[in-house]
C-alpha cells in the first residue's frame, strides 16, 4: 500500500527520536539477516508513548527482528542469529526477539491451535500481523524502506484494529486487555471492524 510522503516522513521522524529504534536502524548492517525488518510492534508502542505522555520504553516488553530465508529453516539457526543479535544489541535497554518468517508454519499449530501455510515473502509474513499498526516493517542502513501492507494511518493515528487474515477474536482480546493496561486511551476499534482475510 502506498502511503502519503508526509505519512512517511511522521514514522521516520518518529523512528531517528526513538532512542532504540534509532540505535537499531544506526546500526542495521550488524543485524546481517536475508530480508530482515524490525517488526512494527516495537513502533506502534514507541508512537503510543510518544502520544500519552509516557517514556520511551513504557510497556514494551522486546523489540522484534524478522527475517526470511527458506534455505535454512531450523531452529537452531533462527537461534543462534538470535543470540548474536542480542549480544550486538545488548546496550539497548528491551529484549531481542529475532524469527525467521519462513519456519513460522513449523510451529504456530502447536501454539496457536491451528496451522497455517508456509509464508512466501517477509511482505506475506507482516501481512499477516495481529493489527494493521503491527502489521509494519522497517529497514534500516544503506537500503532503509518500510513494508506497509494496510498503510501508516492507523499506526500514526494511532488507532487499534485487528487484522483478522491470520489472528481468533479470543487472541485480539488478550492482547488489548494488555494495551488497555498500558495505554487506556488508546483506541482499539471491536473485532467487528477488523480487517477481514482477502
Amino acid at each position: 500500500m502506498s502511503d502519503p510522503l508526509p505519512l512517511i516522513r511522521r514514522l521516520w521522524g518518529l523512528a531517528e527520536r526513538h532512542p532504540t529504534i534509532s540505535s537499531l536502524l544506526d546500526r542495521w548492517h550488524a543485524i546481517d539477516l536475508p530480508d530482515a525488518r524490525l517488526s512494527g510492534s516495537l513502533i506502534a508502542q514507541a508512537h503510543w508513548n510518544e502520544v500519552f505522555g509516557f517514556g520511551p520504553h513504557h510497556g514494551i516488553d522486546d523489540l522484534d527482528i524478522v527475517y526470511f530465508d527458506a534455505g535454512d529453516l531450523s531452529h537452531e539457526s533462527e537461534l543462534a542469529a538470535e543470540r548474536r543479535i542480542a549480544a550486538q544489541f545488548a546496550d539497548l535497554p528491551v529484549r531481542v526477539d529475532v524469527k525467521n518468517q519462513a519456519r513460522v508454519h513449523l510451529w504456530y499449530q502447536a501454539k496457536f491451535g491451528y496451522a497455517i501455510e508456509p509464508y512466501r515473502s517477509i511482505a506475506g509474513a507482516i501481512a499477516t500481523f495481529p493489527t494493521t499498526s503491527s502489521a509494519v516493517g522497517l529497514r534500516g542502513g544503506d537500503g532503509r524502506d518500510i513494508i506497509a501492507p494496510f498503510g501508516l494511518a492507523d499506526l500514526l493515528h494511532p488507532r487499534v484494529r485487528a487484522n483478522a487474515v491470520q489472528i481468533t477474536e479470543a487472541y485480539f482480546e488478550q492482547k488489548a486487555a494488555r494495551w488497555r493496561r498500558f495505554w487506556p486511551d488508546l483506541e482499539i476499534l471491536p473485532w467487528a471492524e477488523a480487517r477481514a482475510p482477502a
